[in-house]
């Protein structure tokens, strides 16, 4: 039945001039009952995939009802720190004014797509590294600067703070 299904779309897409990338297609087992008949068979838990940014998983409610669960995308994670390394180190010696203006509209940007229901870990994980980013390109400014540790970094964010991680899409929101 899958195998058919599969068929039949790249049938549909030709139609329109369209293929499916070899690399980036696979049937895998998901959904209500993939993890049930896994375990009976004796592997491991469904497999996910990544779509959107998001990697898309199986899982269940605090009742034991399924749900398909998503975090955000390792690789896309990855990329926006080390683009947010480079732009740190850009502006290091800018205003605090303005690298303050980056990092929290980086943060809010990256909570308004994420901040999706089960993803907070993976937000409050975003949110440290982006302080940590902060305050090592702060520690870098000069040769004083050097012995900032992190009670002298917060009392500088009590100044300038920073978007704390919140989930921004509800339920009702959270269709893809």
């Amino acid at each position: 039945m899958r195998q058919e299904m599969l068929l039949a779309l790249k049938v549909r897409l030709a139609s329109f001039g369209l293929m499916l990338h070899e690399g980036k297609t696979r049937l895998i087992e998901f959904g209500r009952f993939a993890a049930v008949s896994r375990q009976r068979r004796g592997e491991r838990r469904p497999e996910t995939f990544a779509f959107l940014g998001f990697t898309h998983y199986c899982g269940r409610t605090r009742d034991g009802r399924f749900i398909v669960k998503h975090k955000t995308e390792g690789k896309r994670l990855t990329r926006k720190l080390t683009a947010l390394r480079q732009d740190a180190w850009r502006l290091m010696h800018a205003p605090l004014a303005t690298q303050h203006e980056r990092f929290a509209a980086a943060l809010r940007g990256h909570y308004g797509y994420y901040g999706r229901p089960h993803n907070y870990p993976a937000l409050n994980g975003f949110y440290r590294e982006v302080r940590r980013i902060w305050l090592r390109c702060l520690r870098r400014r000069s040769q004083k600067s050097r012995r900032m540790g992190w009670s002298e970094f917060d009392t500088l964010t009590a100044r300038f703070p920073l978007p704390v991680p919140r989930i921004t899409r509800t339920w009702a929101q959270a269709r893809i």
